[in-house]
Order: structure tokens, then C-alpha cells, then sequence
């Protein structure tokens, strides 16, 4: 049993300290939202008074934040918490930030002598509800190691992308990916539905053809295609779209950096901020179909 501290309960990170619960671990637990940090109370964390108060005992540090600025005013600074997680701990930092921003915090952890891994993830909420998420692993490969068994009671897949900040740059890569072959599959469902097509015939031809992708295949954006789909759901729950936008974002600044030629995903950024000036930041990714249909 390890003693974790788990910051950040929303739509991932909730589930994934329930499945550390549930692997039994002993957890205590901080959000800005009490009623997160009361129902991983009922199942048996510590609701902890504050950030601070979480690793005060912790061998391990996980955060699950929304951006950069979060996790940076989190761990630096004079009362950030790099002053008061011990020395020798370990911290799993697995928001998806700018790589920048992650190298920044590997190296104050470094002058700290705590071990720290940038672990962002992919498999969306219902992978984290799972346990079958994908970690993307950027630090020391001895500290993957020491880690491997804790991001083992919420991942089915982990990777050593490689050094500090690597796991981010593979995570704006996989969702820059993702946001492009979304819009696609949007754009030809919506084609093939104005031409009229069965919505539900015309996906499952795509899926076994080849235009299929993970869209056609897990997450199709047309509703009633798939049942347990967000799309079917009035777009709720799942990956938000202002998330999407913000991972664009960070991807084009990945781009600038090293002068790299993307033009799909600076294509993706724009219609992905159209949706949100449309007012859909909140619905899922996926509600990028509704730029499609009239």
C-alpha cells in the first residue's frame, strides 16, 4: 500500500483516485470542489484541508489540472508545493501542459531532490473510469520504474517517451492527431447524411474501409450512431471542447518552437475556436459536427 496525495478531481482525475482506491492504495485527496473530495471520502481517502495538507505524509504526488498556469502556480514558488513535499518522494504530474512548462517543473523538483515524471494520459473519461488509460511518460526511465506499479492501478498502457518534457510533446502530437481525424469524420458524416445516406450504414461502411480511424470506431460525432457515444448524449461529459482547444494550442506552440510545418492542426485550432465562440467550449470534442450540420 502506498501513501499518495491526489490533486485535482474533475472529470479525469476523479476516477482515477477512485481506481487507486480501489487498488488499495491509501489516499488523500484536495480539489477546489468539496463534493469531488467528499465522495472519494465516503470510499475511503482523507479529505484533505488543503494542497499542502494532502502530501504532507505522501510517498507519492499525483496532479490532474487543467493548464500550465495551474500546475506551475501548484508546485512553484516559495509556497509552492516543492517547499513542503519531502525529499526522496515522487511526483506524477499528468495534466497535459506545454512541454516548457513541464521541464520548468522537472527542474525545481530536481534542486529538491524529488523525482518527478510528466505522465499526461489519453482514453478520455470513460478510460479513466476503466482503469485502461494510456500514459505518455516524460523523465529518467529509473523513475518510470518506481513508478510503473502506481500509474499501473490507473493505465493499461504506459510508455517512456523519454526524457523531461516528452510525454507532453507526445500528448499535443496524439491529440493534434485526434482533433484532425475528428473534424474529418465529422465533415463526411455530415456529407453523406446531406446526400442522404443512413448516418449508421454510412459509419460502419467507413470504419471497415479505408477511412476508418479511432473516431469512426469509439467515438462517432453523429448522434444515435453510437449509443454511448457523447454525440448521443446531447455532447456531455467526455473531453471538452475548450480542452481540445487549449491541446491545439499548445501543439502549435510545440510547432513554433521548432519551426515544423502544421497546417491540419492549425486548421484544427481555428475551427475548434469557432466552436468555442459559438458558445460549445463545454460539450464534448466531438460537437465539432455541429460546425457541419445546419
Amino acid at each position: 500500500m502506498t501513501q499518495i496525495a491526489f490533486i485535482g478531481l474533475g472529470h479525469m482525475g476523479l476516477p482515477m483516485a477512485r481506481n487507486l482506491l480501489n487498488a488499495g492504495h491509501s489516499l488523500s485527496v484536495f480539489d477546489l470542489v468539496a463534493s469531488a473530495v467528499d465522495e472519494l471520502a465516503a470510499q475511503g481517502a482523507r479529505a484533505a484541508s488543503s494542497a499542502a495538507d494532502a502530501v504532507s505524509a505522501a510517498e507519492v504526488v499525483i496532479s490532474m489540472l487543467p493548464a500550465s498556469r495551474h500546475v506551475e502556480g501548484l508546485y512553484l514558488g516559495d509556497a509552492g508545493l516543492l517547499s513542503v513535499i519531502a525529499p526522496g518522494s515522487l511526483v506524477l504530474e499528468c495534466s497535459t501542459i506545454a512541454p516548457e512548462a513541464a521541464r520548468k517543473v522537472h527542474q525545481a523538483a530536481a534542486t529538491r531532490g524529488i523525482a518527478l515524471l510528466d505522465a499526461p494520459v489519453s482514453g478520455g473519461t470513460a478510460g479513466a473510469a476503466a482503469g485502461t488509460l494510456t500514459f505518455m511518460v516524460g523523465g529518467a526511465a529509473a523513475t518510470l520504474e518506481r513508478a510503473r506499479q502506481v500509474l499501473a492501478g490507473m493505465g493499461k498502457n504506459i510508455f517512456h517517451a523519454g526524457p523531461a518534457g516528452a510525454g507532453q510533446v507526445a500528448k499535443v502530437c496524439n491529440n493534434q492527431l485526434l482533433a484532425v481525424h475528428m473534424i474529418g469524420t465529422a465533415e463526411a458524416m455530415a456529407l453523406g447524411v446531406a446526400n442522404g445516406l443512413d448516418p449508421a450504414t454510412l459509419a460502419e461502411i467507413m470504419r471497415q474501409s479505408s477511412g476508418g480511424n479511432w473516431s469512426l470506431e469509439k467515438y462517432n460525432p453523429w448522434p444515435g450512431v453510437m449509443p454511448n457515444a457523447p454525440a448521443s448524449k446531447d455532447y456531455r461529459d467526455g473531453f471538452a471542447a475548450e480542452l481540445m482547444a487549449k491541446d491545439l494550442g499548445l501543439a502549435q506552440e510545440a510547432a513554433q518552437a521548432t519551426a515544423s510545418s502544421t497546417p491540419m492542426g492549425a486548421l484544427a485550432l481555428q475551427l475548434y475556436r469557432l466552436l468555442l465562440k459559438q458558445g460549445q467550449g463545454k460539450l464534448d470534442f466531438s460537437a465539432v459536427q455541429k460546425l457541419f450540420v445546419e
